[in-house]
């Protein structure tokens, strides 16, 4: 449902006209936060997050006749499930972008979910949601909408967490949609045209489709995206389905004349209002200059890779390798990590503006005094040592002013995630050590690290799926692409 949401924002924001109005009308988020994350000039990274509810933002039920449209129950299903994650790159040149799906079954560390430490990628946002509600109805706080706003709020906060953990990329900003956003889109559009490679016939999504090409309204649209059972490879099938859908509407964009038609235009700009969540950062007209070659069709989607499938706690998992998916991630953002360089001479000509604090959550012994040692060595200011809650992730966050150090650390410590962090001082940085981090060779190991051990082992997971992972496959937005 994801696709929803960038294909709205790329056709609103094409129609510059039209921005001041779109601006003015979008519900904004504080989930990311900080100071503007991306310079003219720089790349952008946007997570799009379809998010499989019934409800809307108020945390009312969707009205029956649309439940009933959409073929998704009386409502009760679905919960706050992340379905849909896309994590986009737009380059600063206009070239070719990039996009990957997330399947929504891969087994992930959270990170800042209390008491939880590991599961499906897709529950992070539920979980967090859950959490938050529960502190702020223990606070007194029982506004339906109240606990709404702020229990979306930390389901946002700790998807995007987890997206950045797994990948190891900034995230600069999101879009987020709901089950009636993706039918509005397709009824907006007057249709969209989609290829199947054989019929199919789903009483679970309501997909009921012939071979070939072929026309889909609203409701078909959802069904076709949604539909996992009766496929090959199930969800992983329905994240195609996705992608080829995303595919099919750029093409319409660009060859049916939507973005020269103010009614059409009018309409999308309608859907954008009222089923679409970014971030507050975001500047549209600056997006939608940068990535006209979306609606030109110059975008490849690939599906993140799984190692197998596992039952863990009673549940189907997707298993992952953290290391590898940041490693394609990178290289296909073009965000390789540099080789760690030796400290700096101590002597040398840096000026120590920034104060560097490191909080040890990794459970070894003297790592935090380390690290900070190290950094100091190659002119950053020494701040606190601290030894705090146990937690799976490494993360950097930075105030106003340090944000260019922030990132110097982050790859003199071997590719740490970035987040801008109001909470931070100005010029200081916070490098938050997590059991996953291991010291670059350009750092010392401290005493009692654990050595040969990887962060899967580390964490627990099973390291023998019980079966083998289907290959990978790519979708271009150059036409419309057949699918399962």
């Amino acid at each position: 449902m994801a696709t929803a949401s960038v294909c709205v924002l790329l056709a609103c924001g094409v129609a510059w006209s039209g921005y001041r109005d779109l601006a003015d009308g979008l519900t904004t988020s504080d989930a990311i936060g900080g100071e503007s994350r991306v310079r003219p000039g720089e790349p952008v990274n946007v997570l799009l997050i379809g998010l499989d509810s019934r409800k809307d933002q108020n945390g009312e039920m969707l009205p029956k006749e649309i439940l009933e449209k959409l073929h998704a129950g009386d409502g009760t299903q679905g919960g706050y499930n992340t379905n849909t994650l896309i994590l986009m790159h737009i380059p600063a040149d206009g070239g070719k972008a990039r996009a990957f799906s997330i399947p929504r079954d891969d087994y992930v560390s959270y990170v800042g979910i209390p008491g939880e430490t590991k599961g499906k990628i897709k529950e992070a946002y539920g979980r967090a949601k859950y959490h938050e509600e529960q502190k702020l109805a223990a606070q007194g706080v029982h506004d339906r909408p109240t606990l709404e706003k702020r229990g979306r709020e930390a389901g946002r906060r700790a998807t995007l967490d987890v997206v950045r953990e797994l990948t190891g990329v900034r995230i600069d900003h999101f879009a987020e949609v709901n089950l009636a956003g993706f039918y509005d889109l397709a009824t907006a559009l007057n249709g969209v045209e989609v290829c199947l490679n054989n019929p199919v016939r789903d009483s679970f999504s309501g997909a009921d489709f012939p071979a070939g090409r072929q026309t889909l309204d609203g409701s078909q649209s959802l069904a076709f995206v949604r539909q996992r059972h009766g496929l090959t490879n199930g969800d992983l099938d329905r994240t195609r389905r996705q992608q080829a859908f995303l595919a099919s509407v750029a093409h319409k964009l660009r060859g049916q004349g939507v973005l020269t038609d103010p009614a059409a235009l009018g309409r999308l700009l309608d859907v954008a209002k009222k089923d679409v969540v970014i971030d507050k950062g975001w500047d549209l007209l600056t997006f939608a200059r940068q990535s006209q070659n979306l609606t030109g069709g110059d975008m490849r989607f690939e599906t993140l890779p799984i190692e197998g499938f596992q039952k863990i706690n009673g549940q189907d998992v997707n298993l992952v390798d953290p290391a590898k998916i940041k490693a394609i991630v990178r290289e296909a953002f073009g965000e390789r990590p540099a080789e760690p360089a030796a400290p700096a001479d101590p002597t040398g000509s840096r000026s120590p503006s920034t104060t560097v604090d490191v909080l040890n959550a990794s459970g070894v012994d003297g790592l935090a005094a380390t690290v900070s040692s190290a950094l100091a060595k190659q002119g950053y200011r020494a701040g606190d040592v601290q030894t705090v809650p146990g937690r799976a992730s490494s993360l950097i966050r930075y105030g106003d002013g340090a944000r260019a150090d922030a990132e110097k650390i982050a790859q003199t410590l071997g590719g740490l995630p970035v987040q801008a962090d109001r909470q931070v001082p100005a010029n200081r940085v916070w490098v938050l050590l997590g059991s996953n981090f291991r010291p670059p060779r350009a750092l010392p190991a401290p005493s009692g690290s654990p050595a040969g051990v990887g962060p899967a082992a580390a964490h627990g997971v099973p390291v023998a799926p019980q079966a083998p992972a289907p290959p990978g496959h790519s979708v271009d937005m150059g036409g419309i692409p057949c699918v399962d």
